[in-house]
């Protein structure tokens, strides 16, 4: 299927109350799972099989922090599919694109040759800054992917950092912005083959499919499921996108959290607490057949603690 004929399929925007049912018993339970919560938390669920929807502050915006790297990788292929870039492209790091926080390509050497592919997969599976701020440069910066969201259909989910006429939003929302059902479209779009073209959103799915951040919303589904997932993380915000190819049928969560009071960094930290309490509770929602649970001494050995 030519490009612009997905694009024409994609006018229909993000998943719409409209065209699915809300399942009222799942609304109840995210309701009672965030109410308590030290700050503003969000959740957006959908069932890709049966089209039953819940959610909570489904439709306000958040900040992304790392997550705003889907629209990123969005954008390159989309320059991939324009035929100006290749995923083999050949690119030479240097020093002076050190960043701090996550990712490894910070602690290359001076003039490595690396390539556009790399860039991409370090980008999410690691969330590697250094690559993501190269990998946004790449796609044209917030001044091109901003409009391929527009044209997507997304109204909300933007790049804020490094765009000219967003200063003012960056101060409230950081490297980019989004909805909890905006960001789980996304993932649906992708996951249907429905973003730039067939060959490009299986690419894109391969690699969120391969998440280093495990010890979150990940850790509570069975490690032999598939899932395509990203995490975003700052102080006052953690947020995690989830696509889960479960034996019932797919869905799809988006769990996002801002002006959060804990801003700890320890394993217990509320936001993080919520993202499993979540997950564990959609997990046994959906497969309530399953006799999975994560193991008894699973926290510890992500925590380092011996046992």
């Amino acid at each position: 299927m030519k490009r612009v004929t997905l694009f024409v399929l994609l006018l229909c925007g993000v998943l719409s109350a409209q065209d699915s049912i809300v399942d009222h018993q799942l609304q109840e339970k995210l309701e009672e799972y965030t109410k308590d919560f030290k700050g503003i938390a969000g959740v957006y669920v959908y069932n890709l099989k049966t089209g039953k929807e819940a959610g909570v502050n489904s439709d306000t915006i958040f900040p992304t922090a790392s997550i705003v790297k889907i629209p990123i990788l969005i954008g390159l292929f989309d320059k991939i599919e324009k035929g100006e870039l290749t995923l083999n492209d050949t690119l030479l790091y240097r020093d002076s694109r050190q960043y701090g926080g996550s990712g490894l390509m910070q602690f290359y050497k001076d003039s490595t040759i690396t390539d556009l592919r790399t860039l991409a997969a370090l980008m999410i599976t690691y969330s590697d800054n250094v690559t993501s701020i190269w990998s946004q440069e790449l796609a044209g910066g917030g001044e091109t992917i901003n409009p391929l969201m527009e044209e997507i259909g997304m109204k909300h989910t933007r790049v804020n950092s490094r765009t000219k006429g967003r200063e003012k939003i960056w101060e409230k929302y950081g490297w980019g912005q989004t909805t909890a059902r905006e960001m789980a479209t996304l993932l649906v779009k992708i996951r249907n083959r429905e973003l730039v073209s067939h060959a490009a959103s299986d690419e894109m799915y391969r690699m969120l499919s391969n998440s280093f951040y495990t010890d979150y919303a990940l850790s509570q589904i069975p490690p032999y499921v598939q899932t395509a997932a990203k995490q975003g993380m700052v102080n006052k915000s953690r947020s995690e996108a989830v696509l889960v190819n479960a034996p019932s049928g797919d869905y799809v969560f988006y769990i996002a959290t801002k002006n959060n009071e804990d801003t700890s960094w320890e394993y217990e930290n509320e936001a993080w607490e919520l993202q499993r309490n979540i997950s564990a509770m959609l997990w046994d929602y959906f497969e309530p057949e399953s006799n999975w649970e994560p193991a008894e001494n699973a926290r510890e050995l992500v925590r380092g603690l011996r046992y």
